[in-house]
Order: structure tokens, then C-alpha cells, then sequence
């Protein structure tokens, strides 16, 4: 039996393994009819504790929205039917708000994109995609970048 995926969450941020994570997803779609729901999430957890007059806040959602406009555009050049969310829960972490996104748009596949980061790099950046593998509800494609080894 061969999967179907009909609904595609795409995490975005703006990084070149991110963009490599995107045309993945825009190539599958564009070969299943699927469509993607480019995902967003702001990281407030630090931006909150700092940020006395809003305007860090205020940059980092006009980035994330930026980054999303990009990402829709990508779509669109593709013929691929997309939308967009952006997140910004102070304290979320990027695999809680991921799989909650995947959950409540009914997603059947999560492509995200990984920078492959082993030992230390990894302990003190944290990895992102191993804690949507982790918890999401779907089955998650992993794209690794072109640094990852």
C-alpha cells in the first residue's frame, strides 16, 4: 500500500536548509496535487525577557512573515496551493508548536529540513528537527541540508 499525502506542513525559517526543505515539499505537491501549509514559528522565549518597548517582538514577526511571503511566492511559482501560519507562543518549542500545527490542520506529512549538527554544535543549539520527529502525530520527511554530514 502506497501513502497518499494530501496535506503537507512545511516548517520555514529562512535558511538555506530550509529552502531545500521547501522545494522537496513544492516538488512532491506538484506530483501528488497535495497542498502545503507553510509553518512559521517566532522565537519569543528569549525576545520576551529583553524586549521592553515590543519592538524585538515586532521584528521578529515582521521576519517571520517575510519569510513566509517568500515561501508562498515559491509555491505559487510552482503552481502548488499553499497557505501560510505564523505562531508566536512565548515558550513554545519549535517541535510542541509543529506537531500542534500538524494536529489542527489534520497534516498527513511534515517535510522539515535538518543542519545535520552532531556532538557539541547539537547540545548547544538544540536540533529542531529531531523534536518534530520526535512528536509529531505524522509521518515527518526529513531533508537534510548541504553542510549536513
Amino acid at each position: 500500500m502506497v501513502a497518499t499525502f494530501k496535506r503537507i506542513l512545511v516548517p520555514v525559517d529562512g535558511s538555506p536548509t530550509s529552502d531545500k526543505a521547501l522545494a522537496a515539499a513544492l516538488q512532491l505537491a506538484g506530483d501528488t496535487g497535495a497542498s502545503l501549509r507553510l509553518f512559521h514559528s517566532v522565537e519569543l522565549t528569549y525576545a520576551t525577557g529583553l524586549d521592553f518597548d515590543g519592538q524585538a517582538t515586532l521584528f521578529l514577526r515582521a521576519a517571520g512573515e517575510e519569510i513566509l511571503a517568500k515561501a508562498l511566492a515559491a509555491a505559487q511559482a510552482a503552481g502548488v496551493a499553499a497557505d501560510s501560519q505564523l505562531l508566536d507562543h512565548p515558550g513554545e518549542r519549535l517541535g510542541e508548536a509543529v506537531a500542534d500545527a500538524a494536529r489542527h490542520w489534520q497534516a498527513d506529512l511534515i517535510v522539515v529540513g535538518t543542519h545535520g549538527r552532531h556532538g557539541v554544535g547539537r547540545v548547544l543549539l538544540g536540533s529542531g528537527a529531531e523534536q518534530i520527529v520526535r512528536l509529531a502525530p505524522v509521518p515527518v520527511l526529513v531533508i537534510r541540508g548541504e553542510s549536513a554530514t
